[in-house]
């Protein structure tokens, strides 16, 4: 069947994937919970009449903020087949962010998740004067309806009748979804998406060769843009979609899954990695030489010209140490899609090699979310790069080096801003996306930072923070980096040490760990730290270099509000932070 409006998904997958074994599933009480497709749009449909009922109307904001559960699909497509407009909202946001949220969506029902969430947002709701309804996934103190009781309101109210003119009356080009930027700077800007920017967006996506009919691992955030887009993917494709319980279960959940696919952020990757790496530590001397032997292979590892020698050794090191890693970390993965940020392309030739395929892709909420991505076959995907631009989407570079982009995929502006979406999509219909990039002869793009990132030093030298911060974030010893010196005589960073490393390398050189505050101090660990600063600055030009630094013994989390959903670094935050240890790194 055509799928035209979101929620065509969910007859579509009726229709062609009757019985698969999960549409979606998450884990309860130690048990995976699967939801056939069946039963999941009957409970869809259910919350649908049950919102009909409490007097939704076409063009009402419904507010889900919650974690990634199979209820929130439920909720989000009973929305969307009454016109109304699934508004997902990241639950670790801060209370400010909320109730600029809640009030400027006019937000008419929402659906939180867990106790902590409502003791963050009890103190802020009643200020929102369109809210009428509170739902919550549980029975809670407070006496809201909670999510079986809107359920079994909406089968005791059955309007078949009524959903299915509605469902009939709803155009492609209608707003589906606003999804309200969690950013880096700045209060949230409300994207508005219709069905057809979607739609067409992860259709063009499926063209990527893969084992589509099998299970999916989802982890990231699904009110994010671009897990969402996924998530709607394999909805076209009848794959199952596993939830994990969370982060730190994530290994486990591989295990119990065995998915073919999961999309990922480069830091996740990058911690398996550096796992891997120091795993190999323990063993005795022989097997220790053969681990690091086969570690270092898979970093040259390349998808084009790799000679006979070279293949000869990768099926060796497979047989010995890869199939072994496979086996510790799930062995079934055909892609594992990486976005948010750029992975290093050591990391992206060192999970090919082992037999978990990275495919980067780049986006933004602004572009439904995808732009380009790697797929398979020759010139169509290289480490460092993030692949081709999707069918029907124009991208240029323009004369500063901004990636502008024209196409199905561009959102339908700010909500409430037509003055800001008037600065980000010109008169011809350019997006103009903030990041800066560059084009390989074979038409692959490649991302070199975001255009506000750059700064000027006193001396009138550009420098491009992103592009130092990702080659220092090779070395195992940085967790996380800063560049900063708009204005100064020379760059200088803050540095948050990766204190999981730092703990095994003291122990292999018999240093007493004791507490990162008091290690950042170390004399010996500020002597590595040194090393590893001259030895990152030889890849940079004089003026790049980093003159100074200083250790960092704070977590950076999404908790404390210093990373983004998506792990991303907010540099505003850090400016505002850390201002006194930033200036004295100029005095």
């Amino acid at each position: 069947m055509e799928i035209t409006r979101l929620f065509d998904l969910l007859d579509n997958y009726i229709e062609k994937y009757p019985k698969q074994d999960a549409a979606v599933a998450c884990k309860r009480n130690g048990v995976w919970r699967k939801f056939s497709i069946q039963e999941y749009v009957e409970l869809t449909n259910a919350i649908s009449y049950s919102m009909m009922y409490l007097g939704v109307k076409p063009g009402d904001k419904i507010g889900i903020v919650s974690g990634n559960r199979p209820e929130w699909n439920m909720i989000d497509f009973a929305a969307m087949q009454i016109g109304a407009v699934s508004t997902p909202i990241y639950p670790t946001i801060s209370q400010d962010d909320y109730r600029h949220i809640l009030n400027h969506a006019e937000m008419k029902m929402i659906f939180i998740e867990g106790k902590e969430l409502h003791k963050k947002l009890n103190p802020i709701l009643p200020e929102i004067k369109s809210l009428k309804e509170i739902i919550t996934f549980a029975p809670q103190d407070e006496g809201y309806k909670y999510f079986d009781q809107l359920v079994e309101l909406g089968r005791q109210n059955p309007q078949p009748e009524k959903l299915a003119e509605i469902k009939q009356s709803i155009k492609e080009t209608d707003v589906a979804s606003i999804i309200y930027t969690s950013g880096t700077t700045g209060v949230p800007k409300g994207v508005m998406l219709s069905h057809s920017n979607m739609i067409k967006n992860f259709i063009n996506v499926a063209e990527i060769p893969a084992k589509w009919n099998n299970k999916a691992l989802s982890f990231l955030p699904i009110c994010h843009a671009y897990e969402r887009m996924l998530v709607y993917l394999y909805h076209y494709l009848g794959m199952s979609i596993y939830y994990v319980e969370s982060l730190a279960t994530i290994s486990q959940n591989i295990k119990e899954v065995n998915p073919t696919m999961m999309s990922c952020v480069p830091r996740l990757l990058e911690k398996i990695y550096y796992k891997l790496y120091a795993a190999g530590k323990s063993l005795s001397f022989t097997k220790r030489t053969i681990y690091y032997w086969a570690f270092k292979l898979a970093t040259k590892y390349q998808l084009d010209n790799n000679n006979l020698w070279y293949n000869l050794r990768l099926k060796i090191a497979d047989k010995l140490i890869y199939s072994q890693w496979r086996k510790a970390i799930g062995g079934n993965f055909d892609i594992v899609v990486s976005g948010g940020s750029a992975i290093q392309s050591q990391i992206a030739a060192f999970f090919s090699a082992i037999g978990m395929p990275v495919f980067e892709g780049y986006g933004l909420s602004e572009t439904s979310p995808v732009i380009a991505v790697s797929r398979r076959g020759k010139n169509q995907r290289r480490f460092g790069t993030v692949g081709l631009p999707l069918p029907g989407v124009e991208v240029k570079i323009s004369d500063e080096n901004e990636i502008l982009c024209r196409g199905h995929n561009v959102m339908q502006g700010y909500y409430k801003d037509p003055e800001l979406t008037a600065k980000v999509i010109d008169s011809e219909g350019w997006f103009h996306t903030g990041d800066t990039g560059k084009f390989t002869p074979e038409n692959l793009l490649i991302i070199t930072g975001r255009l506000k990132s750059i700064f000027k030093t006193s001396f009138g030298k550009y420098v491009n923070p992103e592009v130092i911060e990702s080659k220092f974030s090779e070395s195992h010893f940085i967790e996380n980096i800063i560049v900063v010196g708009e204005n100064k005589k020379f760059a200088a960073a803050l540095i948050v040490p990766d204190f999981q490393y730092l703990k095994s390398w003291c122990e292999t050189n018999n240093i007493t760990y004791t507490t990162n505050s008091e290690m950042i101090n170390n004399a010996d660990v500020n002597k590595k730290i040194r090393e590893e600063v001259a030895n990152y600055n030889r890849f940079f030009g004089d003026y790049e270099h980093i003159k100074r630094y200083q250790l960092i013994a704070d977590e950076w989390t999404v908790a404390n509000g210093i990373l983004s959903p998506t792990l991303k670094v907010k540099r505003k935050i850090i400016a505002e932070r850390y201002a006194g240890v930033i200036e004295k790194l100029f005095d």
